[in-house]
């Protein structure tokens, strides 16, 4: 079964530059969340900063892994607690295995992750290039077209 998707990226003439937004609506098509709302999860602004807090208690540093993968522009957070041997005569802790995925712009850059009191904090800023940045295009007049600053600056 072909998805919505895979139907209009067969129109490709018409949306060129694409695959990649179509590639990702199919994800969220094809892949069912799985884990719920676990482990919960705060998500702060602060400027062009954010923050993203998990509530992992029960979980060290070498079960939690966070990996950026800016190519297919994610974020995913991964945590295993497999206690074997344990013998529980009550677990009412939650310490499940996760697997968490943002989907981030190309503009995030993952800055760092700490992991204190049973929150993970992972650091994220948004660094816009310049050649992304907006920029005014001067306007030219009778038949003129507006030079560039490096021709001006070179005459």
């Amino acid at each position: 079964m072909t998805s919505i998707f895979q139907q209009l990226n067969k129109y490709d003439p018409y949306f060129v530059g694409f695959d990649r937004l179509f590639n990702r609506l199919n994800a969220f098509e094809t892949n069912p969340m799985d884990g719920g709302n676990y482990p919960p999860y705060n998500i702060i602004r602060d400027g062009d900063n954010y923050t993203i807090e998990l509530a992992v208690a029960g979980f060290n540093d070498n079960e939690i892994e966070v990996v950026h993968e800016p190519e297919q522009g994610r974020l995913v957070v991964k945590g295993s607690n497999d206690r074997e041997g344990v013998d529980y005569l009550h677990q009412g802790i939650a310490a499940r295995t996760f697997n968490r995925t943002w989907t981030v712009s190309d503009t995030i850059v993952v800055s760092g992750a700490d992991l204190s009191d049973g929150i993970l904090r992972i650091e994220l800023e948004n660094v816009v290039p310049d050649e992304k940045k907006p920029k005014v295009i001067s306007i030219g007049k009778g038949g003129k077209i507006a030079k560039s600053k490096k021709e001006l600056l070179t005459e």
